[in-house]
């Protein structure tokens, strides 16, 4: 018993050795850093290898072909610098990529493309108010080369894990390469603006409804909640528009590392990008608009009410004036001492306030 006992202890390093070569576990590697959420080698369309690190996936690259997809989330410089140097990334776009806050751009260098992608989400809320945030912004940046594409994202919107599992069902559209990768990427960007877009022309609408209703009771908040839409559709517009030119490029200019077969995809989504690049220019200058009607209706409320207490101010005076004028307490004044006096001053002052009200009130004072 004690030699089997012996036999097994010294084969359990060697079978724990041979599971580690057939079953590689990233997480246990030191080279894979803790940013990475999947790594995988893919060839002919389909996932050939799961749980490796970005340095054995490339080796796999290299010695098999296919091509080497690496996601992060928010990696840190000293995280990032080790795939960096396993890809050959070009520094300015490491930078870049590590502190985000970068507008969207396409940068070409000697074998790779740095693109760079802002993503918007709509933010659900039940009443839109002057504090309420309508979208939030995340960042999605992609390194494409010959062999691989490296995915960094930042911000908790714009996850890849769905996109990833659609484009391993479709292996005929993955065995393009990394370009498709990036095509699929620029599609559900694009898209998520396109949802994005009519949720906020809900918004638009409502206070577009409440802006011309005849309830003025809620138009004091107005003004607030229409600047706080033109500073979300501001942001929507940081968003988009710089996106115009790297979809432009990449959907009409050859590129060494764009399939020409998915150039034509890009061409789509680039009328896409165009369309909601009109959308998010037409909000501004509807807002623009609401926000000038909202002011002008401000303003003619405050004229009505000038012209309501200039209105009753007249007709106080009236009264005001003869009380003045009959407490003087003169001995010689008219009526002083007759017996009708007081009813015929009390009449006189009724009758002229009366008279006054009504043509206030002929002319639209009151």
């Amino acid at each position: 018993m004690s030699m089997i006992r012996d036999l097994r202890a010294a084969v359990r390093p060697a079978l724990r050795r041979t599971r580690a070569t057939s079953n590689y576990d990233a997480t246990r590697d030191p080279s894979m850093t803790s940013a990475v959420v999947d790594c995988a080698v893919y060839r002919d369309g389909k996932r050939v290898s799961d749980h490796v690190s970005p340095a054995r996936a490339m080796e796999r690259v290299r010695a098999e072909g296919g091509f080497a997809w690496i996601g992060l989330h928010e990696p840190t410089e000293r995280e990032f610098a080790v795939i960096a140097q396993e890809f050959g990334l070009h520094p300015l776009a490491v930078e870049d990529a590590v502190h985000a806050h970068q507008r969207p751009k396409l940068e070409r260098y000697d074998d790779s493309l740095f693109t760079v992608f802002k993503t918007i989400h709509y933010v659900e809320h039940t009443e839109l108010t002057a504090t309420s945030e309508v979208v939030e912004t995340g960042e999605v940046m992609c390194f494409t080369g010959r062999d691989f594409i490296v995915t960094v994202r930042h911000g908790g919107q714009g996850s890849l894990r769905a996109l990833r599992h659609r484009l391993q069902e479709d292996p005929e559209l993955l065995a393009k390469g990394p370009s498709a990768v990036l095509h699929a990427i620029a599609d559900q960007v694009v898209d998520g603006y396109l949802a994005v877009a009519d949720a906020v022309q809900d918004d638009i609408d409502e206070v577009e409804i409440d802006v011309f209703s005849a309830d003025t009771s809620r138009r004091g908040g107005d003004a607030g909640r229409i600047y706080q839409l033109k500073r979300e559709v501001l942001e929507f517009k940081r968003a988009v528009s710089p996106l115009l030119r790297p979809m432009q490029l990449l959907s009409e200019r050859p590129m060494r590392l764009v399939d020409p077969d998915i150039q034509t995809y890009f061409r789509d989504v680039a009328d896409h990008l165009a369309r909601v690049n009109e959308q998010v220019l037409a909000f501004d200058d509807l807002l623009n608009s609401i926000l000038q009607a909202n002011l002008a209706q401000a303003t003619v409320a405050q004229n009505e009410d000038m012209r309501k207490i200039t209105s009753w101010a007249a007709i106080f005076a009236v009264p005001t004036m003869i009380a003045g004028i009959y407490g003087m307490n003169f001995d010689y004044m008219p009526e002083l001492h007759w017996k009708f006096g007081y009813p015929a001053v009390l009449a006189v002052t009724v009758g002229i306030c009366v008279a006054i009200h009504r043509g206030f009130k002929r002319n639209g004072w009151l």
